[in-house]
């Protein structure tokens, strides 16, 4: 090669040797990245807490904040005038309640792990909106009443659980209190869940007085001392159990209990655990303090980290995969200056940046996420990034509904999650035709969030629509939103129908002449046609079989498709 040929040469070797020194910075970039994705998703845990109303569920995420260091002060649910209110009980009617009516979204480091707890409704009139936060989660703690056992929406709700093969640690509660023994618990476990209950913790002292707790994987005897109203931390106190007073009241009974329990083992069957088949169980008081400690540590230790989640076409979308989430509650109004509308939204997979233009999946448009934060309670801070398991409030979403999914890259859609079959059914109007549109607005919104589901007659439109509900109280909230958040003062009355079935617009002008039923179309464009009783529709259904009238989807059809 001449002088010049190997001038020429040399310019093109350096290129091609650049053009392969990017190609492998850029390999390992998307190596790194892939790395950080999983180790950030194994530093999450993502649960729910579920419990039957007044069980202590609200009582116990205040006491998991207050021991991650999040809050100084617990505030007690049902305070007194003057007194604090829950953290994640921010809705001004939850306060006036002392109940959960929203689900709210709470994020806290524990342990170099960071826990994303996702505090459910208790009462049964807001099942739906459980149903819907217990699809963005790993795990759930199942809290009980020491002197109650399993009560009726805890069954409910334990049945989702099972469903989704959701992990399940439980915690007996208000063991402080006059209750049920712990042995006739732990039975009422196993026989009316069908799960396998592993005492990790054991209750000792006499009915109304709890002395400590019992660490059956460290053998040792936890002591705590009350403080006022279970406001702060307990101070512990740990020893052997050989080095325990025999004579303390309730000490006899208790290790006879736990001579009995050494046949069950002290290690938890994490196969089984995972599987959804295996329970911890946990005793303690959250009002008092009592194995807070114990089972927030068991959270951190047992919890599963995220991982692949089923899209529509039933195929695992791996968590190092690009950016993928699904909306799973939508809420407005969360600051009453700026009228806001917040999605919440699971991260499933990859990176999210704020900023970050990513694609809604069910229109196909770009959506920005400039304004993202994390959530506490009703307080909000910008959020930069989040990891698989993460929950991100994305504001101002004003075109995001319940069961969106968002993504980049990599196109992916996960299942919807239905709407539930209505039971209860009232007509509303504005009683100030001055504030029509707020009304109608207010509507509108409402539905999008699964509030309450709005019907409306073609005919009539929104000047008196039907509301559809699962339980009374979601009309409570309806009408208490409605006037003091748009403004629109409102009245109810009673719709005549108990019963929801799936038509077609043939069947539905067939259906609209008859007596005692109207067919009605809901925000999705379902036409739904409601009748007086269930006597009523089975007669139609004998005597006019040609017509479409089919079960709405209902929770128990979601559950199997694939999407846990």
């Amino acid at each position: 090669m001449t002088l010049r040929g190997l001038r020429a040469h040399i310019p093109l070797m350096a290129v091609a040797g650049s053009q392969g020194a990017s190609t492998l910075e850029l390999v390992h970039s998307t190596e790194q990245v892939t790395e950080q994705v999983t180790e950030e998703a194994n530093r999450r845990r993502t649960f729910a807490i579920i419990s039957h109303p007044d069980a202590g569920k609200t009582t116990l995420t205040e006491k998991f904040l207050l021991y991650s260091g999040q809050i100084s002060e617990a505030g007690s649910v049902k305070a007194r005038s003057g007194r604090k209110t829950a953290t994640s009980d921010w809705m001004e009617l939850e306060q006036q309640r002392g109940i959960s009516i929203t689900s709210t979204a709470l994020q806290f480091d524990y342990r170099d792990c960071v826990l994303n707890l996702l505090d459910t409704p208790g009462h049964r009139d807001f099942s739906e909106d459980t149903y819907r936060v217990l699809a963005a989660t790993d795990a759930a703690v199942m809290v009980l009443d020491g002197s109650k056992g399993i009560e009726s929406q805890t069954l409910k709700l334990f049945e989702v659980c099972r469903q989704r093969e959701l992990p399940i640690l439980t915690f007996v509660n208000k063991c402080d209190r006059p209750g049920r023994p712990p042995l006739e618990l732990v039975d009422e476990i196993e026989n009316m869940l069908q799960l396998l209950p592993t005492p990790m913790s054991w209750p000792v002292g006499v009915p109304g007085d709890l002395r400590g707790i019992v660490d059956r994987t460290a053998r040792s005897f936890i002591r705590y001392d009350r403080t006022a109203h279970g406001a702060t931390e307990s101070s512990e106190q740990r020893c052997d159990t050989d080095q325990v007073d025999p004579s303390m009241p309730g000490w006899t009974e208790a290790s006879e209990e736990l001579e009995l329990l050494e046949a069950l083992g002290t290690d938890i069957d994490i196969k089984g655990f995972l599987a959804g088949e295996v329970t911890p169980v946990f005793f303690g008081s959250a009002l008092t303090n009592f194995g807070v400690r114990l089972l927030l540590d068991s959270v951190v230790d047992l919890a599963p980290t995220p991982g692949p989640r089923f899209d529509v076409q039933s195929a695992p979308r791996p968590v190092d995969a690009p950016f993928s989430a699904f909306a799973f509650k939508v809420q407005a109004n969360t600051d009453k200056a700026h009228r806001d509308r917040i999605a919440y939204v699971r991260v499933c997979s990859g990176h999210f940046q704020r900023g970050m233009n990513v694609t809604q999946a069910r229109t196909g448009r770009p959506f920005a996420t400039k304004y993202a934060h994390t959530m506490f309670g009703s307080d909000r801070s910008t959020v930069d990034e989040a990891w698989p398991g993460d929950v991100v409030a994305l504001v101002n979403a004003t075109d995001v509904r319940v069961g969106d999914t968002l993504y980049s890259d990599e196109a992916v859609e996960f299942p919807q999650i239905p709407l539930f079959a209505p039971e209860i059914f009232r007509r509303i109007r504005v009683t100030d035709t001055n504030r029509f549109k707020q009304f109608r607005r207010g509507l509108v919104q409402l539905d999008e969030e699964g509030v309450i589901q709005v019907l409306r007659d073609e005919e009539v439109g929104d000047v008196e629509p039907v509301l559809a509900a699962v339980g009374l109280m979601q009309f409570d909230v309806a009408t208490h939103r409605l006037e003091n958040e748009f403004g629109a003062p409102v009245a109810l009355t009673n719709a005549p129908y108990s019963v929801a079935r799936r038509t077609d617009e043939a069947s539905a002008q067939e259906l609209r002449r008859l007596p005692g039923a109207t067919v009605l179309e809901r925000s999705d464009g379902m036409l739904l046609a409601l009748f007086e009783n269930e006597f009523y529709l089975q007669r139609i259904q004998n005597e006019k079989e040609h017509l479409v009238l089919e079960r709405v989807l209902a929770e128990q059809e979601w559950l199997s498709d694939g999407s846990s």
